[in-house]
């Protein structure tokens, strides 16, 4: 599943791609996909253009000319794809074309990913109760989440309510470069045990948002590329 390393990939491809472009025509698909009404979305994005991206965790927040944003959520294997030609590609949920011709489908093989519509990112992130972005979160915030929590240090990580971005590949990744085990529970961790993983989130998000907007490759100290060629 797309985690914020590869949604800040996502970003960097939208504000390359589709950004200033007038929509001139709107394309759906399966609406499990949708969170309010099909026609909502296609009155809102026919004739309006994205002006902008921001991203929260793992969702893609594209700003719109009028009427708020249009909020990606890539669920498995979502993603967005730009292209020139006229074959709209398979599995295509969301398709936008350009007044240049040009195109834009959010596909989804598995159905489930999910589009909305928001006025903000920040009211968006209050009514969805999603926690501060994970590399936004400060040593004071993360000491204080912790704080009275029993659970397992990895159930933690991955509570979007609490940090918005990490999920299991990377929640195994920060522990695993720090040597906790991650049934280790959160009531146990020593203050150095603390602070070693709050240096790590930082870490290795940044190195894996790098390694995936730049098309590098992971470091072999990385648990996740000996997960990628098993997955092979």
């Amino acid at each position: 599943m797309p985690e914020l390393p590869e949604v800040a990939y996502q970003k960097k491809y939208a504000d390359a791609t589709i950004l200033h472009k007038k929509i001139v025509k709107v394309e759906t698909g399966d609406k499990k996909i949708y969170q309010s009404d099909k026609n909502e979305f296609e009155e809102t994005l026919k004739d309006n253009q994205f002006i902008g991206s921001e991203r929260l965790g793992k969702y893609l927040f594209l700003n719109l000319k009028n009427k708020g944003v249009l909020v990606v959520h890539f669920g498995m294997t979502g993603k967005l794809e730009y292209y020139q030609h006229e074959e709209i590609p398979k599995y295509a949920q969301l398709t936008l074309t350009f007044e240049d011709h040009s195109r834009v489908s959010f596909t989804c093989p598995r159905k489930f990913g999910k589009l909305y519509l928001a006025e903000s990112l920040v009211k968006f992130q209050k009514e969805n109760g999603l926690g501060v972005d994970a590399l936004a979160l400060t040593k004071e915030q993360f000491f204080e989440i912790l704080k009275g929590k029993t659970g397992t240090i990895k159930a933690l990580l991955m509570n979007q309510k609490l940090i918005a971005g990490i999920g299991n590949l990377y929640a195994d990744e920060i522990l695993f470069q720090v040597k906790i085990h991650p049934a280790t529970k959160v009531n146990e961790l020593s203050e150095k045990d603390k602070l070693k993983i709050y240096n790590k989130i930082k870490e290795v998000l940044e190195v894996v948002k790098k390694v995936r907007e730049e098309g590098q490759k992971l470091p072999e100290s990385y648990i996740t590329t000996v997960r990628k060629k098993d997955a092979d």
